[in-house]
């Protein structure tokens, strides 16, 4: 268990996969009903104007689903009106497919290559309702969703990781109100999946044992920021937060690729994913979030070291001059506290 001894006003905790150092300033602690705001009152455009209820006016869909079941997409391109969720290409694309990268060097100093991937949205029917607000079937849909698309896209050429994230909120980078998530392909992979894979492996040589296996059965042990769990997956707010209230969902069991994910594995998973978001809507009054996934890469290296899992940030502050400059994140409240009030929701 871990030490009740005299507290000092503030703490810093070691992340032992990323490596990062994150300052929990208990000396200026809140208490978690204050991190409550106002009920976020969101510009959002009429229906009528609305991208993705006329999502006819997007570009051809690449997957359709209607209440759990995939349907095909109608001929002549007429999207069925009992659609659920539906996966459309960016209309403004971050990347584009291409099939080659060109890299080269400017001046024998910059790298730099052509932005080659896919670009797609996913997107639910109900204009305002959120996944905080959905059953556990309809959560179950989206993860559906987002397996098949990840294994659709991981065949393509060029792509190595497979990016799948969402935005809540204006303050999370949601630019329509509309519930949405994004997937974007790269050829490259970013610089924290690539520490957390190297952290994992390291690890798993040393100890010969899975990291975050071993971070899951002793927060199971200790109980003090388990949030929920279920037979096949952990909710927690980690050791070391990286801002108020962070929740991190996990398999119980080590695996490494969410694209194998089962569909046992996925009920139990939208379970998760709904306990969590629910209570975060719950107890901090629907807050700006995002969430994003770390699975292994489908760039053909093996992997079996790595554990995937979701991570949801709630925006609970605004990161200032600190923070950016040190890259040194503050959260002020523990997250055992957090996960202690989350329960209760």
């Amino acid at each position: 268990m871990t030490s009740k001894k005299s507290k000092f006003p503030s703490e810093l905790r070691y992340d032992l996969v990323s490596k990062d150092w994150v300052l929990i300033a208990t000396g200026r602690a809140q208490r978690p009903e204050t991190f409550k705001k106002e009920k976020r009152h969101e510009e959002e455009l009429p229906q009528k104007e609305c991208p993705f209820c006329n999502v006819a006016s997007q570009e051809r869909p690449t997957l359709i689903f209607s209440k759990g079941e995939k349907v095909a997409l109608r001929p002549g391109g007429k999207i069925p009106k009992g659609w659920t969720t539906i996966v459309v290409p960016n209309k403004y694309p971050a990347v584009m497919p291409g099939k080659k990268l060109d890299e080269h060097t400017e001046g024998k100093l910059y790298k730099k290559m052509n932005a080659v991937g896919f670009h797609e949205v996913v997107v639910t029917r109900h204009h305002r309702r959120q996944l905080a607000q959905f059953s556990q079937e309809q959560i179950k849909e989206v993860m559906d969703v987002y397996q098949e698309r990840y294994l659709s896209l991981s065949k393509e050429k060029l792509v190595n990781y497979v990016s799948i994230f969402h935005n809540h909120g204006s303050q999370a980078g949601a630019s329509v109100s509309h519930p949405h998530s994004q997937i974007i392909t790269t050829p490259l992979i970013d610089v924290d999946l690539q520490r957390g894979l190297a952290s994992s492996e390291t690890f798993f040589k040393e100890k010969g044992s899975c990291i975050y296996c071993l971070m899951n059965n002793w927060e199971r042990k200790v109980k003090e920021r388990v949030v929920f769990e279920n037979e096949n997956f952990l909710v927690l707010c980690p050791f070391a937060s990286k801002v108020a209230f962070q929740i991190i969902i996990s398999p119980k069991k080590h695996l490494a690729y969410f694209e194998r994910v089962t569909e046992e594995e996925k009920e139990d998973l939208a379970e998760a994913f709904g306990n969590a978001l629910s209570k975060l809507y719950k107890g901090l009054r629907d807050p700006a979030y995002n969430f994003y996934l770390h699975t292994a890469p489908c760039d053909g290296k093996k992997y079996s070291f790595y554990h995937w899992h979701w991570t949801i940030l709630p925006k609970t502050a605004i990161p200032a001059g600190f923070e950016i400059g040190t890259r040194m994140e503050i959260s002020t409240i523990e997250p055992e506290t957090a996960a202690e009030y989350l329960r209760k929701q």
